[in-house]
């Protein structure tokens, strides 16, 4: 498992002191769906030791409920273009018998960071191939994967810290938080970068950065 910790203000005069502006928070949950809910579930098993049980269609579910997350997302962040250009091929789906396929749009035009929830490689890949992203958006995900394991909902903050040790976070940058729990749920959290942030030598990455990324299957 793994931890973080972070210090949040909303006072007006620490801004010249924090790295980030938390711009937006989404939070979906599936609860009322018996499949999501029992999708992961704490459970006593057959020799009666309790322990967390994770459904096979996980991905499908999380799929699910992430198409709802950014559904209430997209319209916060997206530019008009994107929006527009959705909306047509929803329509154009509708008119012509689903003959069309319906427009992903494309979240590099609202983020230059992602940092997707890693607690599993299906999910980082299926979250990567539905929104079509990149090889380095998928990155610090896949990396923090492969180096500290599933570290659960603190991941994000994992990949964050990846990001920065990197040094590719600069003043202005956006970053998507996605992260997914039991219920299901699913958390956006879109933050922006209130400075060019500097690699520090205190984080978990601090001796080994240089030797990422690595080529993983």
């Amino acid at each position: 498992m793994g931890g973080s910790a972070v210090l949040m203000s909303s006072r007006v005069q620490d801004k010249r002191k924090a790295k980030y502006e938390l711009q937006h928070i989404v939070r979906t949950i599936n609860a009322y769906d018996d499949q999501s809910y029992a999708c992961v579930y704490q459970d006593m098993d057959s020799e009666n030791k309790e322990g967390v049980s994770i459904s096979k269609n996980i991905v499908n579910v999380c799929g699910d409920v992430l198409k709802k997350n950014i559904g209430s997302l997209g319209p916060l962040v997206l530019p008009w273009r994107e929006q527009f250009l959705y909306v047509i091929s929803i329509l154009c789906y509708k008119i012509w018998s689903k003959r069309t396929s319906i427009y992903t749009p494309n979240f590099n035009r609202a983020f230059e960071h992602f940092c997707i929830h890693s607690g599993g490689r299906a999910v980082i890949q299926a979250i990567e191939r539905n929104l079509k992203l990149k090889k380095q958006d998928v990155e610090p995900s896949k990396m923090s994967l492969y180096r500290f394991g599933n570290t659960s909902s603190a991941s994000i903050w994992y990949e964050l810290s990846y990001i920065e040790a990197k040094g590719r976070m600069k003043c202005g940058d956006r970053v998507w938080q996605i992260a997914f729990g039991s219920g299901f749920k699913c958390n956006s959290a879109v933050w922006k970068c209130l400075c060019d942030v500097k690699p520090d030598n205190t984080t978990a990455w601090r001796d080994t950065i240089h030797s990422y990324p690595v080529d993983i299957l």
